[in-house]
Parts: C-alpha cells; sequence; structure tokens
C-alpha cells in the first residue's frame, strides 16, 4: 500500500503551474470544439469554461474541497478567458492542423491526470480513489464539451483515453516510492500520459468493442 510523501507539497509552484497549464489547454481544446460547431463567441467562451473546470469542479466537489477551487482563485477564469481569445484569434491558423483540438486535449489530459491524484494523497485517500479521482478530473471536462457539442463523448468510445489516465496514476504512485523530486515525478508522469495518447492516435491504438447483438 502506499503512502502519501509529505515532501510531495514542497513543490507548490510546478504544481500550481501544472494546474494552470492543464486549464488553459483545455480550455483553448473547448473554445476550438465550440467554433468547429459554429457555436456564437459566447457559446465559445462557455464551451472552454466547463471544458477546463468540469473535471476540476466534479473533483473538488466530491473531495470535499468547496467553494471549489476555480471559484477561490480568479486566475483560472482569467486563464480560461485567455485560452479562448488565443483559440479564436488565431482559429484561422489553427484550422490547418487537423488534430489541433487533439493536442490540446491529449496535454489536458495529462496534467489534469497528475492534479486529480495528487490531491486525492494530499486528502489522505486510498491509492485506488486517488486514480480514479485523476481520471475523473481530467476526463470529465471533455465529457461536458463532448455532450454539448451533441457527440458521444471521447471517453467512452474505442479511442485509448480514459485508460491512460489510469496508467498515468498507476505510475505517478509507484514514482512515489522512488528517490525523485516531487517536481520530477509531476514532469514525467505528465508527459509519459501526454506522448501514450499521442502514440495512440497516430498508430490507431484502440481498444476492442463491446455489444449486444449480432
Amino acid at each position: 500500500m502506499f503512502f502519501h510523501d509529505p515532501t510531495l507539497t514542497k513543490s507548490i509552484n510546478i504544481f500550481q503551474i501544472l494546474d494552470y497549464l492543464g486549464t488553459f489547454v483545455f480550455a483553448i481544446s473547448g473554445a476550438l470544439a465550440a467554433m468547429n460547431k459554429r457555436f456564437d463567441p459566447f457559446g465559445v467562451v462557455i464551451l472552454a469554461l466547463v471544458t477546463a473546470v468540469g473535471g476540476g469542479t466534479l473533483r473538488d466537489v466530491m473531495i470535499g474541497r468547496t467553494p471549489v477551487g476555480w471559484m477561490q482563485d480568479i486566475n483560472y477564469v482569467l486563464i480560461v478567458f485567455a485560452g479562448a481569445l488565443v483559440a479564436m484569434t488565431f482559429r484561422n491558423y489553427l484550422r490547418y492542423f487537423r488534430k489541433t483540438m487533439f493536442l490540446f486535449d491529449a496535454m489536458g489530459l495529462g496534467l489534469f491526470t497528475i492534479i486529480g491524484v495528487e490531491l486525492g494523497l494530499l486528502g489522505g485517500l486510498h491509492p485506488i480513489i486517488c486514480i480514479l479521482l485523476g481520471t475523473l478530473s481530467a476526463a470529465f471536462g471533455g465529457v461536458i464539451r463532448d455532450v454539448l457539442c451533441n457527440q458521444v463523448p471521447l471517453i467512452f468510445e474505442k479511442e485509448i483515453y480514459a485508460s491512460l489516465s489510469i496508467l498515468g496514476g498507476i505510475i505517478f504512485l509507484f514514482l512515489t516510492k522512488t528517490q525523485l523530486t516531487p517536481d520530477t515525478m509531476y514532469i514525467i508522469t505528465s508527459l509519459l500520459v501526454i506522448v501514450l495518447r499521442v502514440l495512440a492516435v497516430r498508430y490507431e491504438w484502440v481498444l476492442p468493442k463491446w455489444y449486444v447483438g449480432k
């Protein structure tokens, strides 16, 4: 069984940076999805917001961290607006890259996985719960985004997505038992999830589908 090492809390700077960066890239992901559906500017900002803070909101409510994080720090709202503005401003350039939204989504998946797992550890939760918390934190914003865009959420498709978040959480827990610094653990785990997600799409790695019927 894993026990949280108190030294992890010493790396609050990199932890905060990862949280802000995850919020920013998920905001861009949501804004791009909204523009692909031809939402108006208000819709673009709203979808950017729910994509960026949806997973974190669920995470905070589940662990009793209220008011939820983004409501206690105005920087999160400003970061969401900045992400939406970047997406709208450079939309004519971003549209030439078919996988732009996917890349930002992959970055958010890797970053928010670590945030969720770490907060679970700080709350003294069981390691398995921490992994699930990291997965929800990373994937739920994308679920809301896809539902509002009238699409089947990516987490429920055959693509390797949420399973990478689970893998990242497991690896992070193992790394806490090593002599690596907290900053190194954060970077290694988040990059691993991001790279594996990119490779999964690049080489079309998929999970088998289960269905009932002929």
